[in-house]
């Protein structure tokens, strides 16, 4: 019985540290390409669309 329960926090273990895994290299390329992303800088002519006729 006790090798069960052993067997079972192995296989619990493994699950848990790859979903942490997969979660932070998820974090840090969201972060990476949030920093590589040009800064929207606001426009100093406000542009004013006309229909035309």
């Amino acid at each position: 019985m006790s090798d069960l329960l052993n067997f079972a926090m192995l296989i619990c273990a493994s699950v848990g540290s790859l979903a942490f895994g997969i979660l932070a290299a998820y974090g840090i390329l969201r972060s990476g390409f949030a920093l590589m992303r040009p800064q929207q800088r606001p426009s100093a002519v406000k542009v004013q669309t006309e229909a035309a006729l």
